[in-house]
């Protein structure tokens, strides 16, 4: 009764739930006690009431080293039992080691189990995946998994993939050491040591060790010199590199002149010398000695010494009272100078007027005076008439001797200055009447002269109104016969002759001329493209940086060459050292007939790397863009060395982009080469701008002063290289350069130098004229056209420089370059330019190299590479920002929208014009909001809002 009454206390459905535990656990047992099959063990346990397990622990992935083992670990609750699954097989319950014990919080049961993997398990596993393992935890509701987990075996090889290089730099240059580690497992980790200790690149900003394994050194120092080693290292081993040696060197720079020296003859002609020394700074680690002389010698002129000497004594002075006389002689014949003596003696001489008679103080005072009077009398009467005849004779002596000294200096005179629009110096020979030079207006001259001409005819076009009025301190004389003969042609290359007659009219030397040479007053200069002070004098153009999936700018200074990359243009995760370089010695392309170089060849590289989206390379040209005059074409130079066409910029391909603007030229590429630009005239209108310069410099004779007058190519590199090449000579640019345009006509050059100051310079006989071929003109790139004048001053008092060179083709253009300037360095006015300011900045990376902000321009493609009803958007961008041709091109791109903002940024690189992009942009009706507003310097990601309109 009372075991019955038992049974009916316990419910049915409890004693159901505990025989199935009970034949569970029997099930269970059997399992692990009948065979050692991993494979027969349930991946489940009958339910039951409870909480699914949750892992507490789970293993974690882990490394063999050499041949110790690795212990993997489980901990979940609640867990009746955990057991190991290695590759899809149960491990052995035997390999477990399990602790159990119970939550205090909760009263849930806690297990934690162990089992070892050793190194031979791993080896002997082949699959397609790394050996790994996972935890299995039952309870009583169901089972859990863990994550699994990775073990591999760890190592790492003896040998650098790449071992760093020594390298020699100049100071502030660019120091990249290349380092690939051991392959290994885990992989290794790089430090850098140098001499021994690491190296911190927290610590120091100008080093950069981020940059795959990689140590960059923005700009090297003197302290950057050493030994670099390259260590690497994982939790097997460590491994070092080769030691590579980087030598940072300083070149030599000569320090300032010292001031010239005393003219080492007292007397007549002599030297004078300065001198400097090459510290500034002086040569360090090999760096290259200073080019050029450290000593300079100059003539000079010393002025000799003359004593003075007396004139003649005066005529004696009336009798004073006191029966006394004088005379007197001034030390003016000639006076001292230079360091002369003064003359010896007395300057005063006096004596008794009476030959001792006088006995004033004996007479009586009526007589004394009755003989003073008649005395006194007499003595006025004769030097009165001796006065009249001296000065009679003086004036005739004078006039005498100014009627020579313009006889000796009237042919000068008149051969300076009588036709101001001649190029040549002329011979006269005169017929005078009288004297024509006199500066008294009264005396009208009455002269003929004939003239005999040497040269090429350069005469000034009666027409030209700006140089017949401002040409000469004279007008023209009267009756001057112009006879041209043709016995020396002074022009270069030229074997025409000519002869010119013609007639003058008369002038006279006009009043109220004040113009001073003596001190000319600075003129202000325009600003022009070029800063002559940022402008390099190294003989190789060449720029490079370390680019990655970023992109950027390559840059080389002031020439107007630049290079695009991109952002995502390399893939990631690698990065390369790119350069760009310009041809600076005679170029390889030889063109065929009339055809020209327009401008530089570019190299850019290497040419092995691989971009997966276009870059835009930029190269300066020289012509005056016209489809109807010229046929412009890329050429690239083949690893043979030959030069094969890649495309006419008028020509329709997909294979390469050129967009012409009036100064540069804009290349989309996708192959890294070297370029150049090929203009084919079509007609005799084709312009081939040319760029005019004047520099000036003394010769070795102190009164020789030589203007060097420059034709190059339009280009900022051509007048890069002219500039340095002035510099090494002492050269000074005298004016602004100017731009003449240069017509395919097949007529000559003429270049020219006008007004000279008569009295104070003149210019050596038949160089006041130079006239250039044509052939040698057009075809003469890259090298400059070089003209040189030589001009002498009468005096060294003379320090001013006032004249006009004419540069004109015949039948063309023509400019006038006003000269004014002192011919002495420390009164020379310097002539300041602006340049882009590309010269700080040569290579720029990542987003600040692009003027679009990068999440600015991912909207921009979204929204433009989209097609809709009225055709392609990114058709309309292109119309919109004056990219009309060629829009096949685009189409074949992944991103028409990128690739037309890559040529925008290159086409924007100086000045950023984001307004147009934007005015642009609000045509199509995209967008209303303005990226005018933003700015380089943003740090801020700037909102662009787009219109909902038209399914946006």
């Amino acid at each position: 009764m009372g075991r019955g009454a038992a049974r009916s206390r316990c419910p049915p459905r409890l004693e159901r739930w505990l025989l199935l535990l009970l034949l569970g656990l029997c099930r269970w047992t059997a399992a692990l006690r009948g065979n050692d099959n991993s494979e027969a063990l349930p991946e489940s346990i009958p339910s039951a009431p409870g909480t699914l397990p949750h892992f507490m622990e789970e293993p974690d992935d882990a490394y063999i080293i050499k041949s110790n083992p690795i212990v993997l670990r489980c901990k979940a609750m609640p867990a009746m039992q955990i057991f190991f699954k290695c590759n899809g097989e149960w491990v052995h319950q035997n390999e477990h080691v399990s602790e159990e014990s119970m939550d205090e919080a909760t009263g849930l049961k806690v297990r934690e189990v162990f089992i070892n993997v050793t190194r031979q398990q791993v080896e002997d596993f082949h699959g397609p995946e790394d050996y790994w393992c996972q935890c299995v935890a039952w309870s009583h509701l169901g089972t859990s998994k863990s994550r699994k987990a990775s073990v591999r075996i760890a190592y790492l090889r003896k040998n650098f993939e790449q071992d760093p290089q020594g390298k020699e730099v100049p100071i502030e240059g660019m120091i990249v050491l290349h380092c690939r580690p051991p392959e290994g497992v885990p992989a290794a980790e790089v430090e850098w040591l140098k001499n021994e200790e690491p190296i911190d690149s927290n610590l120091d900003e100008n080093i950069d060790t981020r940059a795959d394994h990689n140590l960059i050194i923005r700009q090297a120092r003197l302290s950057d010199s050493g030994n670099y080693t390259c260590m690497a290292a994982n939790i097997v081993a460590k491994r070092r590199s080769m030691s590579a040696t980087v030598v940072v060197y300083v070149n030599g720079g000569w320090s300032s002149w010292t001031e010239w020296s005393n003219c080492n003859a007292r007397c007549g002609r002599g030297w004078q010398k300065r001198s400097r020394t090459c510290t500034n700074p002086a040569p360090l680690n090999g760096g290259a000695f200073c080019e050029g002389m450290s000593v300079q010698k100059i003539t000079c002129t010393s002025l000799c010494p003359v004593d003075g000497s007396w004139e003649v004594w005066s005529e004696w002075s009336v009798c004073s009272p006191e029966c006394e006389h004088l005379r007197v002689r001034e030390c003016i014949a000639p006076p001292p100078r230079n360091g002369g003596k003064y003359c010896e003696g007395v300057s005063q001489e006096s004596e008794n007027c009476t030959e001792g008679l006088c006995i004033q103080d004996k007479k009586p005072l009526h007589e004394i005076k009755s003989q003073n009077i008649e005395t006194a009398s007499d003595i006025a009467l004769y030097s009165g008439l001796g006065a009249a005849v001296i000065a009679v004779a003086v004036l005739v002596v004078g006039v005498t001797l100014y009627r020579r000294s313009q006889s000796e200096y009237g042919v000068d005179v008149i051969d300076s200055s009588a036709l101001t629009g001649g190029f040549q110096t002329f011979n006269f020979k005169t017929v005078r009447q009288g004297n024509s030079l006199l500066l008294n207006s009264s005396m009208q001259p009455d002269l003929t002269v004939s003239r005999t001409y040497s040269g090429p005819i350069c005469l000034q076009d009666p027409m030209d109104k700006e140089l017949m009025t401002e040409s000469s301190l004279f007008n023209p004389l009267s009756d001057i016969k112009v006879k041209v003969q043709s016995s020396f042609m002074v022009s270069l290359g030229v074997t025409e002759r000519a002869e010119y007659h013609g007639k003058a009219h008369s002038g006279t030397f006009p009043h109220g001329n004040n113009r001073a040479f003596g001190t000319i007053q600075a003129r202000n200069k325009a600003t022009y493209i070029q800063n002559l002070s940022s402008i390099s004098t190294t003989s190789e153009l060449k720029t490079t940086a370390i680019f990655g999936h970023l992109g950027g700018r390559l840059v080389v200074p002031n020439t107007g060459v630049s290079l695009l990359i991109p952002h995502g243009a390399i893939p990631e995760e690698s990065s390369w050292e790119i350069y760009l370089a310009i041809t600076q010695k005679e170029s390889s392309l030889q063109p065929e007939g009339t055809d020209v170089l327009l401008g530089p060849e570019v190299t850019c590289g290497p040419s092995e790397v691989a971009v997966s989206t276009p870059f835009a390379l930029t190269i300066p040209h020289c012509a005056q863009v016209n489809s109807e005059h010229w046929n412009i074409h890329l050429k690239k130079r083949t690893q043979q060395g030959k030069w094969e066409e890649v495309m006419s910029v008028e020509e329709e391909t997909t294979s390469c982009y050129c967009l012409l603007d009036p100064y540069a030229c804009h290349i989309l590429l996708n192959s890294f080469g070297t370029y150049a630009l090929i203009g084919e005239p079509i007609s005799e209108c084709a312009v081939r701008q040319l760029k005019v310069a004047v520099f000036g410099c003394l010769s070795c004779n102190s009164l020789d002063y030589n203007l060097r007058v420059y034709c190059m190519d339009n280009t900022p590199c051509a007048f890069q290289e002219v500039v340095s090449d002035e510099r090494l000579q002492g050269g000074q640019l005298l004016e602004e350069p100017k731009l003449l345009h240069f017509k395919g006509n097949t007529f000559s050059l003429q270049i020219s130098v006008l007004d000279i100051p008569p009295f104070l310079w003149r210019i050596k006989p038949f160089t006041a004229c130079q006239e250039v071929p044509f052939s040698r003109v057009w075809c003469s790139s890259p090298k400059p056209l070089h003209c040189a004048f030589s001009l002498e001053r009468y005096s060294p008092a003379t320090t001013q420089l006032a004249c006009k060179v004419c540069v004109r083709q015949v039948k063309g253009h023509e400019q006038v370059l006003q000269i004014q300037t002192s011919i002495l360095e420390n009164e020379r006015e310097t002539i300041t330019f602006f340049a882009h300011d590309d010269s700080n900045f040569p290579a720029q990376m990542g987003p600040k190299a692009f003027k679009i902000p990068y999440s600015i321009r991912q909207r921009i493609c979204a929204t433009f590479d989209t097609p809709n009803a009225k055709g392609k958007d990114w058709q309309m961008l292109a119309q919109k920002n004056s990219i009309n041709r060629n829009l096949s091109y685009f189409a074949t791109q992944s991103s028409p929208s990128a690739v037309i903002l890559d040529l925008w940024e290159a086409r924007h690189q100086h000045d950023g014009d984001l307004d147009s992009l934007a005015c642009a942009l609000e045509e199509i009706g995209r967008t209303h909001s303005k990226i005018s507003d933003i700015t380089e310097t943003e740090v801020e990601e700037p909102d662009f809002n787009y219109s909902r309109q038209n399914g946006l």
